[in-house]
């Protein structure tokens, strides 16, 4: 599923290029997206289960400084699910294809009325095995 951005100065830090919070703001608002289009919007309920992901770790790559007015398509999919997680692959690339960023994260499957993680329902886990990425 790919997203496209524009960066604003409002994006950008004191050495003018993108702050690290704008990726994982970006990053954070794709995943969103994403899993809202396979039925599952963070926060509310599906089939009465309330149910949503939350990052419990990550790992980046700056690969290429990033400046304000460029466009950029943000990709996330999904890396592997797990018992009770699921790792996320964010990718983001210029127009061109350069990608200029990249971002694994595992995230636990939250009950939102426990605030305990729970196990991947299967139509969940269905839909997540579908959204891979091709390998980098």
């Amino acid at each position: 599923m790919t997203e496209r951005v524009v960066v604003g100065t409002s994006d950008c830090d004191a050495l003018e290029h993108m702050n690290v919070a704008s990726y994982i703001a970006i990053c954070n608002t794709a995943g969103s997206a994403l899993l809202t289009r396979i039925g599952w919007p963070p926060g509310a309920a599906n089939a009465g289960r309330r149910y949503s992901f939350a990052s419990v770790t990550q790992s980046s790559e700056f690969l290429r400084e990033v400046l304000a007015g460029e466009v950029l398509l943000v990709e996330s999919g999904v890396a592997q699910v797990g018992t009770k997680s699921a790792t996320f692959d964010n990718r983001i690339h210029r127009e061109s294809g350069e990608m200029v960023f990249r971002s694994l994260w595992k995230s636990a499957l939250m009950d939102l009325d426990t605030r305990r993680a729970v196990a991947v329902p299967d139509d969940l886990r269905a839909a997540l095995e579908k959204l891979s990425l091709p390998a980098v």
